[in-house]
């Protein structure tokens, strides 16, 4: 059972333990700004990042499980679906959420007249596609979900 207080919350000591009430209630909590991140060329805006959102879910949604259900290309993007699975006492209960991501991106250069191609400067593109679907799949249980709001 759990046990609340204003700054504290038990987290469950085994999959299954909680109801999905419970792991919503605790995963919609809100984050403090030393576990975000800022998209600097987004305005500052604040994100989740995936491995804070993996130790959240270790904590207060043990024995979840995610997979990436489909991919498909096109072509200048990467589109991924994945699912993200989570034990409660009711019996396991699943979301699913999309994530993309560019492959390419062309740059008209004005002293040649051509479009180059340039290469996406932050990590690979099927790892962003499956970070933003991972991380969409955990606010469709609620966690992060605030910061979709601002």
């Amino acid at each position: 059972m759990q046990t609340t207080t204003k700054t504290s919350l038990t987290p469950p000591s085994y999959p299954g333990e909680w109801s999905l009430a419970q792991i919503q209630e605790a995963l919609k909590r809100p984050l403090p700004n030393s576990l975000l991140k800022k998209l600097k060329d987004k305005g500052n805006a604040y994100y989740l990042p995936w491995w804070t959102a993996n130790k959240i879910l270790d904590k207060y949604a043990v024995g979840w499980t995610f997979e990436i259900r489909d991919i498909k290309l096109s072509s200048d993007r990467i589109f991924m679906v994945g699912r993200l699975t989570i034990p409660t006492s009711e019996g396991t209960v699943y979301r699913e959420a999309t994530g993309t991501a560019e492959l390419k991106r062309e740059k008209y250069n004005q002293e040649t007249g051509e479009y180059e191609i340039k290469e996406i400067a932050y990590g690979d593109p099927s790892s962003n596609a499956e970070s933003m679907c991972f991380r969409r799949c955990c606010a469709r249980f609620g966690l992060g979900l605030n910061l979709y709001e601002k």
